[in-house]
């Protein structure tokens, strides 16, 4: 039997007769009333709760659990009476012999009724990502910013009525739940070292209380307005919360909107560094994800940007790159790069070069040597909009820079000029590297 076309199989089994006469008489239950699946980002896992109302016999009964032709992991399936909580209680948990994918609960009820219970387990093959669209103004100085999550279910369940929770940050307990679920991976769980089974249970408890604010809650999006994703702050990661509910089959991917923002201030940044990118310019938005910024609510988790650019006062609209973004704490600046311009225009030439303060041994052999590179490099800015462009030059050995510009210097070896430009603006950079060799080098 399955319920609602899933890969589940439920029954409940009344009557203390030997377990496979039985499952002869598997009555058939009702379909879940709701589910809630909460699916972490950083790991393959997604712990899932679901409620249905079951109709016991005063007595013994016998509730089986089928997991075929789906990714639960059968050693963290739980069950729980909801109502009647001190009336109905789990004598044990086994898998029953000869019985491929199936676990059996033996349920002592004090009362013959309905009652509310709550399975549950961890599966894999659910996942969402993140996807954003940046529109950026004419001027390039603000962009609208839109996310969006899309949830994709290929764990084999079908999950109808369900409430969907997003977890970002990398929780390390639930990493070391996947790595116990890949060790038991292809192993009958009766067969599993005791040792295995008690350390994954002991995470699996410290998991799901971890998780107990999130799976306790219920959240439903009012009728009279349009649904949300409500984030939550908890300790070292960030709770998305899907309002109201959608059914998500199995092989299925959903969209759902995130957050719309118009107004994020933006600069348009470029960035020119020989031994990165050759003679190329690259091209950035940056902004940072604070309330001044118009963000800063919540951390962004990593995803996939497709920006445009409004060209026209008409909004005549314009592709301007595809990228992806690393998870962006709260407070942080963000550079999304989006490819090689043509536009700016960057171009370094070595104007003179000398070697001087020659040093000898006592055998006439040079010991030591001074080098001096004047350089101008030459920039251009061809946009009808004012950008930044940052400069970046490399240098080894013991060097000095002469220089009417401004610099800033990276690390040991590296400096970058950082240059604002106007609309059609040319320029010239200059500066003196100075190099000290061998027995000149100071130590």
């Amino acid at each position: 039997m399955t319920v609602a076309g899933s890969a589940i199989i439920l029954g409940l089994l009344w009557g203390a007769a030997a377990p496979l006469q039985a499952r002869v008489n598997v009555v058939t239950l009702p379909d879940r009333d709701k589910v809630q699946l909460t699916i972490y980002n950083s790991v393959d896992l997604t712990l899932v709760k679901e409620t249905r109302f079951l109709t016991f016999r005063k007595g013994l009964n016998r509730l089986e659990f089928s997991w075929a032709n789906t990714l639960i992991d059968p050693t963290s399936v739980e069950f729980r009476a909801v109502t009647q909580p001190d009336k109905v209680e789990v004598l044990d948990v086994s898998f029953p012999p000869r019985v491929a994918n199936t676990l059996e609960w033996r349920i002592q009820s004090e009362i013959a009724g309905e009652v509310k219970v709550e399975i549950r387990y961890f599966t894999s093959g659910i996942s969402w990502t993140a996807d954003y669209v940046a529109e950026a103004a004419q001027a390039e100085r603000a962009m609208d910013f839109a996310g969006a999550v899309r949830v994709a279910n290929n764990s084999g369940e079908d999950y109808e009525n369900a409430q969907v929770r997003l977890v970002v940050g990398v929780i390390r307990l639930v990493e070391e739940i996947a790595q116990l679920a890949q060790q038991a991976a292809g192993r009958d769980p009766a067969s599993l070292t005791s040792g295995l089974r008690l350390e994954k249970g002991r995470k699996l408890a410290e998991a799901k209380e971890v998780f107990k604010r999130v799976a306790d809650k219920d959240d439903e999006a009012p009728a009279d307005r349009p649904r949300e994703i409500v984030k939550e702050g908890m300790s070292e990661y960030f709770l998305y919360s899907v309002e109201g509910r959608d059914t998500i089959p199995n092989g299925w991917a959903k969209r759902l909107p995130s957050f719309a923002v118009a107004g994020v201030p933006i600069t348009s940044y470029y960035k020119f560094e020989k031994e990165q990118w050759g003679d190329q310019v690259m091209r950035y938005y940056r902004f940072t994800n604070s309330v001044a910024g118009r963000l800063g609510k919540e951390p962004l988790p990593d995803g996939q940007v497709k920006a445009f650019r409004f060209i026209t006062p008409d909004k005549l609209y314009a592709f301007v790159g595809r990228t992806a973004v690393k998870y962006i704490p709260v407070d942080e600046t963000v550079e999304m790069e989006l490819g090689n311009d043509l536009e700016i225009l960057v171009k370094p030439k070595l104007m003179n070069w000398e070697k001087l303060e020659l040093a000898f041994d006592q055998w006439g052999n040079i010991k030591g040597w001074t080098t001096k590179e004047d350089w101008a490099i030459e920039v251009q800015n061809s946009k009808e909009i004012e950008v930044v462009l940052d400069i970046r030059r490399n240098f080894a050995g013991d060097w000095s820079l002469e220089t009417k510009d401004a610099y800033e210097k990276v690390n040991a070896d590296k400096v970058k000029f950082v240059l604002p430009l106007k609309p059609g603006e040319k320029r010239t950079l200059t500066y003196s590297l100075t190099t000290r060799q061998g027995a000149n080098a100071r130590r």
